[in-house]
């Protein structure tokens, strides 16, 4: 079989724009962060792509050999409506929505997210950090910052001093921005609040009154700017300079941007050696986003409970229909593609099935000579596609033509030696369960309804909607279910279901 020696794993380095082969910092060890959710509301489909594109990375890493620290953030204050320095923080917002504790809309969120990750067959972080568990290390990096000179203080509330830092430093090197258009973009607001330059971002901010989450610090009450933890927390686990930093396309400007200057002026040197960013998920060629009507929750892309759903999906044909799409090009959802992305994989699936309990009818044959298929090739090509930047839709494409030599075998007419059959099944089981992730489950099965762990994930989203009195998103998961042959049922003793 082909490893990590056969071809060097290369990836597309934001920052420099170019592929590039990748060489940890202490190999075989890799440190990667990748920004987490900010837990106020559902997760959306576009979040799911994100993090997936993540979770495949982290699979093919360890499948080749590396040790991976994974560590990805929960955000869970200091996120600011607009993600400007003003107004009210988002999870505050949300609380004063729902009326609850802060806290209990960032725990409720939080599950609801890790919900979804499971779902999805996502794997956990190593690590995940919270903001609020590390305000100690981020009012440390301000104060390094501030002793550097590149941050000051006003009114209780310290600003990162952006004109200075780019003085000496390339601000906007990330997303390719100009110090010069972003001066010229800002002009018009210039004095109309406390900051010496438009372009300047919140380090910390005074909490004024009334304002629900805030915490003791040297410049007084207050709580933390949205960039500023992801500097703390990935340095803090993963050091002053890592391999891998990763997020959505979204977040290049102006988050991690001034991630790398926070960083820079703190320290005097760039904390990542590798930038890696997704691209975004439309909907029949649009931009998916709430005022567009066509932000999809997983409750609805899986009940089909949405207006431009013509039926629901399972949680593994969406994974697939992802995979399908190199992590950096746009991905276009439509119901056209996830039907055909439904059919593929029950083909894939049903091609590991034959592999399971197949047994060469002719063990002295040479390798699929009759047919001209050459095994090994096929799996040094599955191979060369995820070294090739994570190139899941090439990979993907290796399999089936696969499919044709299983099936060709079945059949009797393609002669497949019983080496050849015990390295496909070994490819198919690596490339299929542990590097793209998916999992058999009846939803990509005809007519044997759902598995245990999606029905557990379905029941939770159930429970909350009730909790929330949204009777009928919750009456509308039973009878989807029972339309797929399940009863729920509510009892003293809690919810159960079965089979008909």
């Amino acid at each position: 079989m082909a490893n990590a020696q056969d071809h060097p794993f290369q990836l597309t380095n934001t920052l420099s724009r170019k592929k590039e082969p990748f060489i940890p910092l202490n190999p075989p060890h890799v440190g990667l962060y990748v920004c987490g959710p900010t837990v106020y509301s559902d997760v959306h489909l576009g979040n799911v792509r994100s993090f997936l594109t993540f979770d495949v990375l982290v699979r093919w890493l360890r499948h080749i050999g590396y040790t991976v620290r994974y560590v990805r953030n929960i955000t869970d204050v200091g996120h600011l409506v607009g993600d400007e320095d003003a107004g009210e923080d988002k999870i505050a917002k949300r609380a004063r929505l729902e009326q609850l504790e802060p806290m209990e809309i960032v725990q409720k969120y939080t599950n609801g997210f890790h919900d979804v990750m499971r779902l999805f067959n996502i794997l956990p972080p190593s690590i995940e950090p919270t903001a609020t568990g590390h305000l100690i290390e981020q009012i440390d990096m301000i104060e390094r910052i501030m002793a550097n000179g590149y941050a000051y203080e006003v009114n209780g509330s310290v600003y990162f001093d952006v004109p200075k830092y780019a003085e000496k430093h390339a601000y906007g090197e990330l997303s390719g921005r100009k110090i010069d258009e972003l001066v010229a973009n800002t002009r018009g607001t210039e004095g109309q609040d406390e900051k010496r330059s438009p372009l300047d971002f919140a380090l910390w901010k005074k909490a004024e009154k009334g304002h629900l989450m805030h915490w003791p610090s040297p410049w007084g009450e207050g709580f933390p700017g949205w960039h500023l933890e992801c500097s703390a927390m990935s340095t803090k686990y993963l050091g002053q300079t890592f391999d891998i930093h990763g997020g959505g396309m979204d977040l290049k400007f102006p988050h991690h941007e001034c991630e790398i200057a926070q960083s820079v002026a703190a320290d005097g040197h760039a904390p990542v050696r590798y930038w890696m960013h997704g691209n975004m998920l439309t909907v029949n060629g649009r931009k998916m986003a709430k005022s567009e009507g066509n932000g999809f929750t997983p409750e609805e892309l899986i009940s089909g409970n949405h207006k431009l759903l013509e039926r629901g999906y399972s949680a593994m044909t969406v994974r697939f229909f992802m995979l399908q799409c190199h992590y950096a090009s746009t991905l276009d959802f439509s119901n056209a593609a996830m039907q055909a992305a439904e059919k593929g994989l029950q083909r894939l699936m049903a091609a590991n099935e034959v592999l399971k309990g197949f047994t060469a009818k002719t063990p002295s044959a040479p390798s699929s000579a009759a047919e001209g298929f050459d095994v090994e090739a096929l799996a040094n090509a599955c191979h060369a596609a995820m070294n090739d930047d994570l190139n899941t839709p090439v990979m993907i494409a290796q399999l089936f033509e696969g499919v044709r030599a299983i099936n060709g075998a079945k059949a009797g007419t393609v002669a497949l030696s019983q080496a050849d059959i015990d390295t496909l099944r070994k490819l198919y089981d690596a490339m299929l369960f542990a590097v793209l992730g998916l999992r058999e489950e009846a939803g990509t099965k005809q007519d044997e309804g759902l598995d245990a762990g999606l029905m557990d994930v379905l029941l939770g989203l159930r429970a909350d909607a009730k909790n929330r009195k949204d009777f009928a998103t919750s009456d509308l998961i039973r009878d989807k279910l029972a339309a797929l042959g399940i009863t729920v049922k509510d009892t003293k003793e809690g919810v159960v279901w079965e089979r008909s």
